[in-house]
């Protein structure tokens, strides 16, 4: 009797220590896995990046706002691995304290080699340095407060302002986002370059035909990037065939514009008298080539840290709708 009731004693104290454990268990807030990018066996990262590589900058977003630090390691099949970030502190670390140890590498340069060429976007090492080294001279504070003094003012007072005051008496509808960028790219050309395209003002057929071919170009670089089988772009390459085809034909017209530019300045002399950025170049003591200064003009289009870029032109639209 005592051996049954010692059993039975035994049974539920059990059950009630197995009932409370998996009470707490169940109903206990989970650390979530689900941070960072998904890493497949073999695979790494590759089926999630081929799911969302049409919407990776939203994608990455919602990523890297989900870790701790805003950083992740991006699985790629092999051995090499990429580390993206958007902590503040990791991008002045890369860009600014420790520049010279974060190159772009052999890879991102041979992929936009064809459009930036040597210029300072697309250089490393001592190329970067001697261009950045002169771009400061023309970028200084002064000379920045000097050209919105004179040219900004002049660009909004006399073709962006008449123009939006037209629209709004004759009704018609503007596209803000290509009329800041017109006004953005013309202020880029005079500041750096010492030409006015008017593109916002004038007929500026080549300047507009110049800037969506250059966007074409921008873009389909950087669509080289989410090939995730290189071989499939080398094949397009080699028979110049679709979005390679578009390129090839985009950066024919990027540069035939850039060298237009130069041929006026070295014919007339002009930039003997001038302190604009190409000015500069050409004045140099390295005897730069017509194709390096190519170069030159359309990095500085294409940085995004100099006016002219889309980003500007996306800020200053959503400076508009918050006015």
């Amino acid at each position: 009797m005592e051996i049954l009731f010692s059993l039975q004693f035994f049974l539920c104290l059990a059950f009630l220590s197995i009932s409370v454990y998996l009470h707490f268990y169940t109903t206990r807030p989970k650390k979530s896995t689900n941070i960072g990018f998904k890493n497949y066996p073999i695979l790494g990262s590759l089926p999630e990046f081929l799911k969302n590589r049409h919407r990776f900058l939203d994608w990455t977003t919602e990523i890297l706002r989900n870790c701790p630090t805003n950083t992740a390691v991006f699985f790629s099949p092999g051995k090499v691995h990429a580390i993206v970030t958007a902590n503040p502190l990791n991008v002045e670390h890369i860009l600014k304290i420790n520049f010279e140890n974060y190159p772009k590498g052999e890879r991102v340069i041979s992929l936009f080699n064809d459009f930036l060429g040597d210029g300072i976007f697309n250089a490393d090492g001592e190329l970067w340095k001697v261009q950045r080294k002169t771009a400061s001279y023309a970028f200084n504070i002064k000379s920045l407060r000097n050209f919105v003094m004179d040219n900004v003012s002049f660009e909004i007072e006399t073709r962006l302002v008449p123009l939006l005051v037209r629209a709004s008496d004759t009704g018609c509808r503007l596209d803000l986002q290509d009329v800041l960028e017109r006004f953005a790219f013309d202020n880029i050309c005079k500041m750096a370059f010492n030409v006015d395209p008017g593109c916002l003002g004038g007929d500026g057929k080549s300047a507009a035909e110049f800037i969506r071919a250059f966007d074409d170009a921008a873009t389909l670089c950087s669509g080289r990037f989410f090939y995730a089988f290189q071989f499939i772009l080398m094949f397009k390459k080699l028979f110049n065939i679709g979005s390679e085809k578009r390129l090839r034909e985009s950066i024919k017209i990027v540069h035939n514009y850039a060298d237009k530019i130069i041929r006026s300045r070295m014919e007339n002399n002009s930039y003997k008298q001038q302190e604009d950025l190409l000015s500069r170049f050409i004045k140099n003591d390295n005897n730069n080539s017509p194709e390096f200064l190519r170069d030159i003009i359309i990095t500085h289009k294409h940085d995004p840290h100099r006016p002219g870029h889309d980003v500007v032109c996306s800020i200053l639209v959503l400076l508009s709708f918050i006015v």
